[in-house]
């Protein structure tokens, strides 16, 4: 039986984007595909397909609660796991290659590589390559740990409580730093995924409450003789967080 599951969250919006999301899951690795959805959509056309192993219907609307329904829905065997964006791709064979990492040493909560930024037509934008300096950076500066591509340890998970539901945007974030205080990260020097850059995207529509989350994140998890002083730094690095994603949102009007 498979060790990695994969929970696609979605609402049924984009279904241009969803069977290549799928697609790219099944050419990455020997995954699990769990998809989690609402009342409304019917998933029958990708079972038939071989695209999906199970459907769920999930109530709560936050996207946080539908992915931690997803994972304590896995079956016992999944060992390594991960969400996909229903308009994001992973790249073949970065799910064996970051299974391979976790199995090869238990001391590793997380596996991340890079991410590369495509449009809407699925044209390249930008590439993230990231780095292990990406974690340490998590403390005081931006959230640059690619989350598509990534792969952690259920076990890791679990010990961290899961997603924080009262995040809207950085619930991964928060899901990072949690995990880099209990296991290793390992980086992969390699692209390990593609992230859609248009304006449905989650992170993208709402930039500037999700800049603003992700300073709470930070903020939260420092000690409590730096909070007072907090301000000194997040205000630059959240307005070159936000500034970095108009930039980017940019090249697509061209």
């Amino acid at each position: 039986m498979t060790k990695i599951g994969i929970v696609v969250p979605t609402i049924g919006g984009r279904p241009e984007y969803l069977p290549l999301a799928l697609k790219s899951i099944r050419e990455a690795g020997d995954a699990y595909i769990l998809l989690v959805g609402n009342a409304d959509f019917n998933p029958t056309p990708l079972k038939n397909s071989g695209l999906i192993d199970e459907y769920l219907c999930e109530v709560e609307t936050g996207l946080a609660a539908k992915i931690n329904f997803g994972f304590r829905s896995l079956p016992d065997s999944v060992e390594f796991i991960n969400w996909l964006g229903d308009d994001d791709l992973l790249e073949p064979d970065s799910l064996r290659l970051a299974a391979t990492i976790l199995e090869g040493d238990s001391r590793v909560a997380f596996v991340y590589g890079g991410c590369e930024y495509i449009d809407h037509l699925g044209r390249p934008i930008w590439l993230q390559k990231s780095g292990a300096w990406a974690v340490p950076l998590l403390r005081f500066g931006p959230q640059l740990v690619p989350h598509p591509g990534s792969l952690y340890r259920r076990t890791a998970f679990d010990a961290i409580g899961g997603l924080d539901t009262k995040y809207g945007w950085a619930f991964d974030f928060k899901l990072f730093l949690g995990l880099s205080k209990i296991g290793k990260a390992v980086f992969v020097n390699k692209t390990l995924a593609k992230f859609r850059w248009h304006p449905g995207s989650l992170s993208v529509g709402r930039r500037r409450e999700s800049v603003k989350e992700a300073s709470r994140v930070r903020v939260e998890n420092l000690p409590n003789w730096l909070k007072p002083i907090s301000p000194v730094w997040e205000w630059p690095v959240m307005q070159a967080t936000y500034w970095a994603g108009i930039r980017l949102s940019r090249r697509l009007e061209h």
